[in-house]
């Protein structure tokens, strides 16, 4: 009787161990940390294999800190019920917190959803406007959709310029992104003046 209680207990003890381990509290994202996952569009990914452990800490992050990464991506939960109930008009909110603060990702896929139509109704305008401030900070990924629109006739020439020299001048190791890039600069080069075009091929100045 007694050898069977202790092996009971041990195995109790094993299966409390394991348990614990499953559980063991994960540590918040630093924001540089945030801003990789968000970039590499794996944030809401990283949230789920971390069993939705830190909803609490991402909620009081944007809500309380008002941290930009934090409020992009607490706002992508709300959007999408991602561990949390779906409330899209509080997703947008936090996204457009985090676009205010100048997060490009969060300037980028509000441009993104105003062209498409996603969650937002759909104004070409609208996206141009946020996708110009994320092209200013440097996202290619703005840049190209950007680039699209003023091929498609939306937005404004005198625009032209400023989106071809980020073009111009953006790094990318992406073959397919590079040959991208190529060919937006080829299509809004025939909407420009020669001299527009050698204005806009010089070097960022840091």
């Amino acid at each position: 009787m007694i050898k069977q209680t202790v092996a009971m207990l041990a195995l109790l003890f094993t299966v409390i161990s394991v348990h614990a381990q499953q559980l063991e509290a994960v540590q918040v994202y630093s924001q540089d940390e945030l801003i990789t996952l968000i970039n590499q569009n794996k944030h809401l990914e990283r949230v789920v294999e971390d069993r939705c452990q830190l909803v609490q800490d991402i909620e009081a992050r944007a809500e309380i800190m008002q941290i930009p990464a934090y409020q992009f991506l607490w706002g992508d939960m709300l959007a999408w019920g991602v561990c949390i109930d779906a409330e899209p008009e509080q997703g947008v909110y936090f996204m457009r917190q985090a676009a205010n603060q100048g997060l490009a990702a969060a300037l980028e896929q509000l441009g993104r959803y105003y062209s498409n139509g996603t969650l937002v109704q759909e104004d070409k305008k609208q996206a141009v406007i946020f996708l110009r401030e994320a092209s200013a900070l440097g996202s290619i990924k703005a840049q190209l959709q950007l680039a699209k629109l003023f091929i498609d006739g939306y937005g404004s020439p005198y625009d032209f310029e400023d989106l071809y020299h980020w073009l111009y001048n953006s790094v990318t190791d992406d073959k397919k992104k590079h040959q991208e890039i190529a060919m937006y600069m080829n299509e809004l080069e025939a909407l420009m003046h020669p001299k527009a075009v050698r204005n806009a091929r010089k070097p960022l100045v840091n």
